[in-house]
């Protein structure tokens, strides 16, 4: 495969310890090499300019769908058996109608509504907090989107430490260096989260309510309508995809704002910096379908490519001083939610939430600090803190 050796190289261990605290020079010494650059331990080229990550994004010659598909071993059957439906992971017209069929269900309109129940939950946490020092991450950024995504679904808030329990498990098939153990814990994740939810669907077709499950089992193009497997995915996905990366999003936020001293005047451009600044998913593949060119680089068919989406956020030639963080900036496209087809379609719900958390957070606790170093979790290719001490 000569293909590669026409494209820089470099090899940077995505477990390393420093890497993980602190990705972001490792970016600016890709984007120095080019637009493409070859990762060593990932064995793959890796989009790394703005220009290069949304080229890889959008183009139409490019997928997520393996082709072929993958080859699995048994263990780990019941997890890709899920993927198998998930809209994130296929192409039209697959996708079109999946996404289509949804998005009829996950409205502006219900997103637009959420925003006083969102600013009542936060107020709720945040009135109980402790008086000395304590972890912001379990008792503020990481309950709001889970409980959030559960009323939407429709699902009791006593099961969300049920719900956010599996989701982490099954996230952990994504992080580099997984191990056998972590693989165990998504497929077990896995078979009790399709359980539950089978059972809440069952639930619903016999009663309906006004939350999205029940749209979604009412959605329909015509004579078409999801699957029952469709909905069970489709439900895994937006709580997996809208926790994890909100949840990492928020923490990230607070964090670097605390750091600098930042009391936000506008929390909405404050949101869309932070997700420039330091997004929660940082690396994103795609395969290509056909041989293609990206930025004059010719690529053959059948190779996995990675958009570096985080070091988009960072390109010089797309942000004004990308590695300084102002949220008074003026809002600007990036990368944090993806682009083209597979664009993030929660990311109304998790600006939403993010924006409502930090106003509401600094209106009530102005005065909260860091009592400590804020350090991030190894779990690229997210990027997201192991814990947030604060004191009011």
């Amino acid at each position: 495969m000569g293909w590669n050796m026409e494209m820089p190289r470099i090899s940077q261990d995505p477990t390393e310890p420093a890497f993980v605290q602190d990705p972001y020079p490792h970016y600016a010494r890709m984007r120095a090499l080019g637009p493409l650059v070859f990762w060593e331990e990932y064995r793959m080229p890796c989009a790394t300019t703005n220009a290069a990550v949304m080229a890889v994004l959008k183009h139409r010659g490019m997928g997520r769908e393996r082709r072929p598909a993958l080859e699995v071993p048994a263990r780990l059957a019941p997890f890709y058996a899920i993927e198998a439906h998930s809209m994130l992971e296929l192409e039209p017209p697959r996708h079109t109608r999946l996404r289509g069929l949804v998005l009829r269900a996950f409205t502006s309109r219900r997103v637009g509504a959420l925003r006083p129940e969102v600013a009542t939950l936060c107020d709720a946490l945040i009135d109980a907090f402790p008086e000395g020092p304590f972890d912001l991450l379990p008792a503020y950024c990481t309950p709001i989107p889970v409980t959030v995504i559960a009323r939407l679904l429709g699902v009791p808030d006593a099961d969300a430490p049920d719900l956010l329990r599996w989701s982490t498990g099954m996230v952990g098939m994504y992080q580099a260096g997984r191990t056998r153990a972590m693989e165990d814990a998504a497929v077990a994740a896995t078979a009790e989260f399709v359980d539950y939810l089978r059972c809440v669907i069952a639930v619903k077709r016999r009663a309906p309510k006004d939350d999205l499950l029940s749209e979604l089992i009412a959605a329909r193009d015509g004579a078409d309508r999801l699957s029952e497997e469709e909905m069970v995915t489709t439900a895994i996905l937006l709580l997996n995809a809208g926790h994890e990366a909100t949840v990492h999003a928020l923490g990230n936020a607070v964090a670097r704002l605390l750091a600098d001293g930042w009391v936000p005047g506008n929390p909405a451009r404050a949101a869309e910096e932070a997700l420039r600044f330091d997004p929660p998913l940082h690396l994103f593949t795609r395969q290509t379908y056909e041989d293609v060119v990206v930025e004059g680089i010719a690529i053959p068919a059948g190779t996995e490519v990675a958009a570096l989406l985080a070091s988009a956020g960072r390109d010089p030639a797309a942000h004004d001083g990308p590695d300084g963080f102002d949220p008074e900036r003026a809002p600007k496209a990036n990368a944090a939610f993806g682009g083209g087809i597979h664009f993030c379609v929660g990311a109304p719900l998790a600006r939403l939430e993010i924006e409502v958390a930090l106003e509401r957070l600094f209106a009530r606790r102005p005065a909260l600090r860091l009592a400590g170093e804020a350090r991030y979790a190894p779990i690229y290719h997210f990027h997201g803190l192991a814990a947030l001490p604060v004191r009011p």
